[in-house]
């Protein structure tokens, strides 16, 4: 497998954290320590941060992604934010289907595969997460699973939409738990989304899309994962909290 017919992607999925003042102090002390990054970095704070993170980061080669985006351009969606408003404000990326939005705000693989839709049609990367949990490892269900997911994401996707599509593999159980799968899961699952690609797309449009690990991967063991044939990065939780871990794993991607 060759890694060098796509791009290592980092992004950082800060969730429900940081104020205002916190996400300022947070990207000066990134910027200098991503500044030689071989690797795409980019940063997800929250939305009300979104629009100060793009400005603080201009010029820089750090991007700023979303953590949601809603599929319709406008309307009565109270609480959510358009593709439109994301790149008005300079975003271009868009985190989608995290397992906490599927969790907590009854996402579905088909809401998942809308939002991933608005995103890709207006420009926007999409990470697109899937993953299984735990019960759903242990009885089996892993493989099958996650290419049922993948394949509904990807429903109505061409083979030109796949340049705008990153895959993120996170295993529900090991997202925030310290629980982190082996280099050796990580890449059989990621292997295994790349398989499905391969059948939707072909094998030359499924090389050069990016496949993301993302469940705790942190300074300690992402060089291992990344490592792997088909990991191509990572959508890190709280290690991107923390500047010095992160770079790290930047570092470790960029190799």
């Amino acid at each position: 497998m060759d890694k060098s017919k796509r791009k290592a992607v980092i992004a950082g999925n800060w969730k429900m954290n940081k104020t205002a003042a916190e996400t300022s102090v947070l990207i000066e002390e990134l910027l200098p320590l991503a500044s030689g990054a071989n690797c795409d970095v980019v940063i997800c704070p929250p939305m009300v941060n979104l629009g100060a993170a793009a400005q603080q980061t201009l010029g820089s080669n750090v991007a700023v992604g979303s953590q949601n985006i809603h599929f319709e351009q406008s309307g009565a969606y109270t609480g959510e934010v358009s593709a439109d408003m994301l790149l008005d404000l300079g975003v271009k990326y868009a985190i989608v289907g995290h397992s906490e939005r599927r969790q907590y705000f009854a996402e579905t693989d088909e809401t998942v595969n809308l939002r991933a839709k608005a995103a890709v049609a207006a420009g926007l990367t999409a990470i697109i997460c899937v993953g299984e949990s735990l019960e759903q490892r242990e009885q089996g269900v892993t493989e099958e699973l996650v290419r049922l997911q993948t394949k509904v994401a990807l429903g109505g996707f061409t083979a030109a939409d796949m340049q705008k599509v990153i895959i993120a593999y996170e295993p529900v159980w090991a997202i925030g738990t310290g629980r982190t799968a082996t280099a050796d899961q990580a890449e059989e699952v990621c292997a295994a989304i790349r398989k499905v690609l391969a059948e939707l797309y072909g094998q030359q449009v499924a090389d050069g899309v990016t496949i993301q690990y993302g469940g705790s991967m942190n300074a300690a063991n992402a060089a291992e994962l990344l490592s792997k044939p088909n990991v191509d990065g990572g959508l890190i939780g709280g290690a991107s909290l923390k500047p010095a871990d992160f770079a790290a794993i930047i570092n470790a991607a960029s190799v």
